[in-house]
């Protein structure tokens, strides 16, 4: 048992319920919710959207949840999902029908059509600080059934400024904190996770069967990798990084177009060796050159300067990382759907759109 993964049982299933029925005697269900009616009703709902509003719904309702339960015990439809590091078991409609409620308030936000094609991708995320905001998002919205999670840090008390979790994962690994919650929100999501990050040697693998990567990692080496992965692969690329209160969002189309130069060019004639040579002081410059002074808020630079001065890393806000999560889901659904999409750079500024004193800066 995987202590980042649920299992989940079919009670119609002898075999199941005999597996169930030990774990229960062990002591490893703690908690069991079971609001199973409820969902069934949300899906009769749904299902007939012109009685929801009939002042007989209520009968209606419960004269077909009386026949559900007639011809089949109530325990024994849907699944029973088991989550381990929850030591809860939870009871929940069939796959099928629980993407269904659970997206039924993204329409027609987001069609039938479109939500199939964004659920039906694989997306590869590597970084978990903002790309565990990237994730929620994407799963909020009923995207990406299968996601591949690349991070080699564990859970540390300072990434709670920007990461949503809480004290009770410190210590975990970032993939296993994330996967967690990927399967909280959808139990029949399928998450592979990669916790040693992405390396040279496991990159061919973390890129099998992916549609779209997301990058989030900050050594610039690795960087180099993907962008070479994602041209061989005609794979887009969608990075955020965190600039204060601002995103900078850069998409390189090498689905549409394999010559796209890697960063747009923007941190010049660069190689993986040159880029591996680089010390954190380095790093920090070459994220700079990449972001550009013109989009440096006044405190972003001071912070980059402050380095080994007065504070030990450059500066992110939480704000900001759900800020760049929400930005890059979007690109994702609009890459998945085949709508139009910018294939350059888009600049997220909150002081732009909110500060009155932003153009005296």
């Amino acid at each position: 048992m995987k202590n980042w993964q649920p299992i989940i049982f079919d009670l119609a299933s002898e075999n199941d319920r005999r597996t169930l029925e030990q774990l229960k005697t062990s002591g490893a269900v703690k908690s069991q919710v079971d609001d199973y009616e409820e969902q069934v009703k949300e899906l009769f709902q749904i299902n007939n959207p012109p009685l929801v509003f009939d002042r007989n719904f209520d009968q209606l309702f419960t004269a077909h949840w009386q026949t559900l339960i007639k011809e089949n015990p109530a325990e024994k439809q849907g699944r029973w999902a088991y989550f381990p590091w929850l030591a809860t078991l939870v009871h929940i409609l069939e796959d099928v029908e629980f993407q269904k409620v659970r997206t039924a308030r993204n329409r027609e936000l987001i069609t039938a059509a479109e939500q199939e094609k964004f659920y039906d991708k694989t997306v590869g995320v590597a970084g978990m600080s903002v790309g565990s905001s990237v994730v929620l998002a994407i799963i909020l919205q009923g995207g990406a059934r299968h996601i591949k999670l690349a991070d080699h840090d564990q859970m540390v008390l300072s990434n709670l400024n920007r990461i949503r979790s809480g004290i009770q994962y410190l210590g975990l690994p970032k993939v296993e904190m994330t996967a967690r919650q990927i399967y909280e929100i959808n139990p029949y999501a399928e998450v592979e996770i990669f916790p040693a990050g992405l390396t040279a040697e496991n990159m061919g693998n973390f890129f099998n069967g992916l549609d779209i990567m997301i990058d989030e990692i900050d050594n610039l080496a690795v960087k180099y990798l993907i962008r070479e992965q994602a041209r061989r692969r005609r794979l887009p690329v969608v990075m955020a990084a965190d600039n204060g209160d601002s995103g900078v969002v850069d998409i390189e189309r090498y689905d549409l177009d394999p010559n796209t130069p890697f960063f747009h060019d923007r941190m010049g004639e660069v190689t993986y060796e040159s880029l591996k040579s680089l010390d954190k002081f380095g790093i920090g410059q070459m994220i700079a050159r990449h972001i550009g002074k013109e989009n440096e808020p006044p405190r972003m630079r001071q912070s980059l300067d402050a380095m080994g001065k007065t504070i030990v890393s450059w500066p992110q806000l939480g704000g900001t990382a759900l800020l760049n999560g929400s930005v890059v889901a979007y690109c994702v659904r609009k890459i998945a759907t085949g709508e139009p999409l910018e294939t350059n750079r888009a600049i997220i500024s909150l002081d732009e759109k909110l500060d009155p004193n932003y153009r005296k800066k």
